[in-house]
């Protein structure tokens, strides 16, 4: 089990956030905020994804009005982003969002700082404050800040906070480059009890993103840091959702349904493993009634031995599989009766008692 850093709990809407309660999957709206329609109805897909908080862009009074008529309409908590205009914040709270983000880069003035902490405090609502290294600091041929800059920085912007005694506030420090977004939450992680909510920003497309935000955030998780996640991809914030469960379920923060080891195959697999692998995830996908780790490897060297920490799977050979449970292998089947049988003795095992340990 990891061992989560130890913060404070901030709710926001109905949901808690910190390390006594399980880390958040949230995304971002793609659309114009003031197109109430279509927005939500990209948040109640993101939810019914799994999303379970969402942040939208407002970029104008028309975009903090409209939050009210969306808050109507959906069932997670809204958190409206903020840019350049502490009183779109001012507005945000008036209409009912659940929390503010402010960025440290683009909101300066300290009296501006006052009166979101001071309209928050009057409705009882939480704060991101959300550095970007491209945002704050010197830039350097196109760099962002060092994470010692962003640190800093954000340090420097949480005195009128702490002045004013204002406690719900979850910290983000996010940059393109992994390497400086862990060396900044790393940093941070020691000087403060505060929820951090964390990701990569400006991942890319999804083939390259997914892999920068699973390191980063991959990475961070097992330090025991990171409340809430947002994984950041250019294009439909649905796939966002997918990989934000798959990374918590890789690093075992959370479990989102069954888990599939699978061997990549290679010259001594004797069957087709591949269309195996995907109508097994197919025949188990509604059967959530008790998570497993399930095993489906292509040959003998890659069975019960390398797959131990399985619930139950199979290991084939030549026009055969052998089934196992716990390590011990339970039975033989032919291949094209594998995933039939294999699927029907995890209904069982799913209704007879709890996965082992």
């Amino acid at each position: 089990m990891l061992q989560r850093r130890k913060t404070r709990t901030v709710s926001v809407g109905g949901l808690k956030m910190g390390s006594e309660h399980p880390v958040s999957i949230q995304s971002m709206t793609k659309t114009d905020t003031r197109d109430v329609l279509s927005t939500v109805k990209q948040i109640r897909q993101l939810e019914k994804a799994g999303c379970e908080l969402v942040r939208v862009a407002v970029k104008d009074m028309d975009s903090a009005r409209a939050i009210g008529e969306i808050k109507k309409q959906i069932g997670i908590p809204l958190i409206a982003d903020i840019h350049f205009d502490h009183r779109l914040a001012i507005e945000s709270v008036k209409r009912g969002s659940d929390k503010i983000r402010i960025n440290p880069g683009n909101i300066t003035k300290r009296e501006h700082i006052e009166a979101v902490i001071d309209a928050c405090m009057e409705a009882g609502l939480p704060i991101r404050v959300g550095i970007n290294s491209g945002s704050i600091g010197k830039m350097a041929a196109g760099k962002g800040a060092t994470a010692h800059e962003m640190v800093e920085a954000l340090q420097r912007y949480l005195e009128p906070f702490r002045k004013k005694g204002f406690g719900d506030l979850i910290i983000s420090l996010k940059a393109s480059s992994v390497l400086t977004t862990v060396e900044s939450y790393r940093m941070m992680a020691s000087l403060c009890d505060y929820p951090f909510h964390i990701g990569v920003t400006a991942a890319g497309p999804p083939s390259e993103g997914i892999i920068r935000s699973s390191i980063g955030i991959g990475s961070l998780l097992l330090d025991g840091i990171g409340d809430t996640i947002r994984v950041s991809l250019t294009g439909s914030p649905l796939p966002e959702v997918d990989a934000a469960k798959r990374i918590l379920a890789a690093v075992g923060a959370r479990s989102f349904g069954h888990s599939i080891i699978s061997c990549p195959t290679c010259g001594r697999c004797q069957v087709d493993l591949a269309p195996l692998v995907e109508k097994l995830q197919k025949e188990v996908e509604e059967l959530t009634a008790r998570p497993l780790t399930i095993a489906i490897m292509g040959c003998e060297v890659n069975g019960p031995g390398e797959a131990g920490t399985a619930d139950i799977g199979i290991a084939f050979g030549r026009n055969r599989g052998a089934i196992f449970r716990d390590g011990e292998i339970i039975k033989t089947v032919r291949v094209s009766e594998a995933v039939e049988e294999l699927v029907r003795m995890i209904k069982e095992q799913i209704t007879d008692g709890p996965p082992r340990e």
